[in-house]
């Protein structure tokens, strides 16, 4: 049996690990951290339980797909809730917008803040619907090597939506503000200004709209450990507090890694580490991307995220509420166009224990913040306590309820965090953003150009960012490996 090396233990790497050993390798996975689960890790302080990086559950079927390629589903692994509402959207203070778990009644909604709006809607959903059959059908599952994958009959037929932007296509149909902004939301997990976002990535409003927000109960480390319980059924070595510091390579082939200063031998080695940190523990000859290609890249923000207990119960909040009550463009452009700490930032907040009673003590509230940051910015205490006042001041007067007094603890975690526990290239929060320019086969390869017998998965590779994503990246590397 030919053993196979998974460096990482994220989503991408736990599912090319799962799809490895069932093509027959004997998988061992070597995790950096103490926990499983990369960027999806657990926080746990004083009775909470956090979920450190995703907290979206979006796209249930790619889930189910993955699952159902071992004869498995879900279901068998973790619990999971459909949300209604999915998300709440603050514009002002007492002013937000409810999104609901049903097309139909998100069309009303619409219609009420704007006549003909949910007329528009629907027209714009059909399309989105079938930009996602045509995304999961023709592109995703595509291992990036070529571009008639993304240039094929069907995609030829839809090319005015690669060359137009989501931001274009929001603002020709609809024109209140804040319906505009609803709709740019969803890209935003794909780690790019709307006004540099192929208008074909509607689909992700289908994806919000037409598929819902689902949680996993337990939170999203639930989900990751229901994917390790199925890849030890597959016979899968886990391997926690393993730092790869080095690939071995001989006669132009990856023949084994460093660990913890101890060489470990390999026929296969796979890395869903971060890809740019990935080939620094290469010699510089086998490099296939230099420094310089990094530095050209458009990345995925960054984040600055708290993790805090509150002594009491909140209202006026949902499970996912988004706070946009400052500008949508000016915060992106301290993000993209002029790298700075936001003036006056937009952020996101998750409460899960709102829905999940086991997430915080009873009459307890479990609350994660996330502020969308620029890579590389500057990052200490002294900024990380001044940003935590103001989102605080703001949930206060936004929702009209007090809540600094009733704080338990306040944990945050910032773009040094992402350098150091991640090895995040600037310390991004999750990968490299899909432009028109950085999808499909003009993202880094999945396979090394240089070495043979070494591959890379995640989120700086196909088919981008996002939990989804990962899945489908950790099946597209196995399955070239098993072509090859």
């Amino acid at each position: 049996m030919k053993k196979a090396t998974v460096i990482g233990s994220g989503f991408s790497s736990l599912s090319a690990a799962c799809y490895l050993a069932k093509a027959g390798y004997e998988v061992h996975v070597f995790e950096k951290n103490e926990q499983l689960g990369g960027r999806a890790r657990q926080y746990k302080n004083e009775g909470f339980s956090f979920d450190m990086g995703p907290t979206w559950y979006w796209m249930p079927d790619v889930f189910e797909k993955f699952f159902q390629d071992f004869g498995k589903s879900p279901d068998q692994y973790y619990e999971l809730e459909k949300l209604g509402p999915a998300y709440r959207v603050y514009f002002g203070k007492d002013e937000y917008v409810d999104i609901a778990d049903n097309l139909a009644d998100i069309y009303k909604t619409f219609e009420s803040i704007e006549i003909g709006s949910g007329v528009a809607l629907e027209k714009f959903i059909s399309k989105a619907a079938s930009n996602y059959d045509i995304a999961i059908k023709d592109l995703v599952y595509n291992p990036g090597v070529s571009p008639l994958e993304l240039v094929n009959r069907t995609t030829a037929q839809e090319i005015k939506q690669f060359v137009t932007t989501i931001s274009s296509e929001v603002k020709a149909k609809f024109k209140h503000p804040q319906l505009r902004q609803i709709l740019e939301f969803p890209v935003l997990f794909l780690g790019a200004k709307p006004q540099d976002t192929p208008a074909f990535y509607s689909f992700m409003n289908y994806a919000d709209f037409g598929l819902g927000t689902w949680y996993p109960k337990g939170g999203m480390k639930s989900v990751v450990d229901g994917i390790v319980t199925l890849a030890e059924e597959l016979g899968i070595t886990f391997h926690t507090d393993s730092n790869v510091t080095e690939i071995k390579v001989s006669q132009g082939t990856a023949r084994s890694v460093v660990i913890n200063g101890q060489e470990v031998k390999s026929e296969l080695v796979v890395s869903g580490a971060d890809y740019q940190h990935s080939e620094t523990l290469l010699a510089e000859k086998y490099r296939a991307y230099s420094q310089k290609y990094w530095d050209k890249k458009v990345m995925a923000p960054s984040s600055l995220l708290f993790y805090v207990g509150f002594d009491k119960k909140l209202k006026n909040v949902l499970h996912h509420t988004l706070f946009f009550d400052t500008s949508f463009d000016d915060h992106a452009i301290e993000i993209y166009d002029n790298p700075a700490w936001p003036k006056e930032p937009l952020f996101y907040a998750s409460f899960p224990s709102m829905t999940d009673e086991t997430i915080a003590p009873e009459g307890k509230e479990a609350a994660v913040f996330l502020i969308p940051l620029a890579t590389d910015l500057e990052d200490n205490q002294q900024l990380r306590d001044k940003y935590f006042d103001i989102i605080m001041s703001r949930l206060e007067n936004l929702t009209g309820q007090m809540v600094k007094e009733d704080i338990l603890f306040s944990t945050s975690y910032c773009v040094n965090d992402f350098k150091d526990d991640y090895n995040s290239f600037k310390g991004n929060a999750y990968g490299m953003a899909n432009t028109l320019f950085q999808t499909a086969f003009l993202r880094p390869k999945l396979k090394s150009r240089k070495v043979k017998q070494l591959y890379f998965t995640g989120q700086l590779t196909v088919p981008g960012p996002g939990v989804p994503p990962a899945l489908i990246s950790g099946k597209l590397v196995s399955d070239l490996i098993n072509k090859n």
